[in-house]
């Protein structure tokens, strides 16, 4: 037992050297100072630099300095970013193929509509910050007054309308009278947001009840159908209807002016004729009685012409025999 004992007195211990160890912290302090002094903003952001917490100045892209050891501090701020925010839903992992977390938003996304349906609505805001000063300092935590706005305009702009108008036909209406609202309120708080978009992501009846609601839409649809076919059919029967009636209409009207334009005729001629007539009575009428006995005489057969006086002359005639 003694032999394995260690004599401490004769274990020698390494010389450490006191300059080495200065050099090295003063090594140390000099990295530590230079490294503080300058920062690197990306191309896609501006620092905002604090002097013991106060606004000082915003730096552009690039290498930029400040003092050290914690007297000036930086904040990065994305301004020419698109950033969106999601309501109703999550995307865990966005890409070509986006994955969406399987956690229930309904508390976001179930809306009251001014027919005192339910909707559940989701939908995304895009935005760019373009004021990182009023972003950070005009508004306590912006990003989540942001999206309480959000959700109070969403929420306002849907209970003024119908179910119907928020599902099918409104979602548009819905998203741009959205978007004009909370820029409003962005630009009435001083909250350095630009609102790119509102996009309505989804609209539906809630889950429990949306088999009934299919069916309604369905049975819209159906209608909206029949109204089609019967419009259609209308289109082909009554502008026919109407032509066939204008074209009697004009045949009838130049009926009328021809029959009107033939009695003038007649009239004028009777008149030619009845000044002539008064001009040489006699005359005139032996002329018209020969022309109507010629028009006459012409459609008769056979023609005998005798004189009143003369007697006995029947048995001559032989009326019994067919004129050939």
């Amino acid at each position: 037992m003694d032999q394995q004992q260690f004599d401490l007195k004769n274990v020698k211990l390494p010389q450490i050297n006191p300059k080495a160890v200065i050099a090295v912290i003063a090594a140390l302090l000099v990295l530590s100072f230079v490294s503080s002094l300058w920062f690197t903003v990306d191309p896609e952001e501006v620092g905002i630099v604090l002097r013991f917490g106060k606004y000082t100045r915003t730096v552009n892209p690039g290498l930029n300095f400040k003092m050290p050891f914690g007297v000036e501090e930086v904040i990065k701020v994305p301004v020419e970013r698109q950033l969106k925010l999601e309501f109703g839903f999550r995307s865990s992992t966005p890409g070509v193929r986006t994955r969406y977390s399987a956690t229930n938003y309904q508390e976001e996304s179930l809306l009251l509509t001014g027919d005192l349906n339910a909707a559940e609505v989701e939908w995304i805001v895009q935005f760019r910050i373009k004021d990182p000063y009023q972003f950070l300092f005009r508004v306590r935590n912006a990003e989540q007054t942001f999206r309480d706005i959000n959700e109070a305009i969403m929420r306002g702009i849907v209970g003024d309308r119908t179910v119907d108008e928020v599902i099918t036909f409104g979602r548009q209406e819905v998203a741009d009278a959205v978007k004009v609202k909370i820029q409003d309120l962005c630009d009435q708080y001083e909250m350095g947001i630009k609102v790119d978009q509102v996009v309505l992501q989804d609209a539906n009846a809630p889950k429990p009840v949306q088999s009934a609601f299919n069916e309604v839409n369905e049975a819209e649809q159906e209608k909206e159908k029949l109204i089609n076919q019967a419009k259609s059919e209308y289109n082909k029967i009554i502008p026919r209807a109407r032509g066939i009636a204008e074209k009697t209409i004009e045949e009838a009207k130049g009926y009328a002016l021809e029959r009107v334009n033939r009695a003038k005729g007649e009239a004028s001629k009777f008149d030619s004729i009845f000044k002539e007539y008064s001009k040489a009575a006699e005359v005139t009428r032996q002329r018209i009685y020969l022309e109507t006995m010629n028009d006459v005489m012409s459609n008769v057969g056979r023609k005998l012409i005798t004189d009143e006086q003369a007697t006995g002359i029947l048995p001559l005639f032989q009326l019994e025999k067919e004129v050939k």
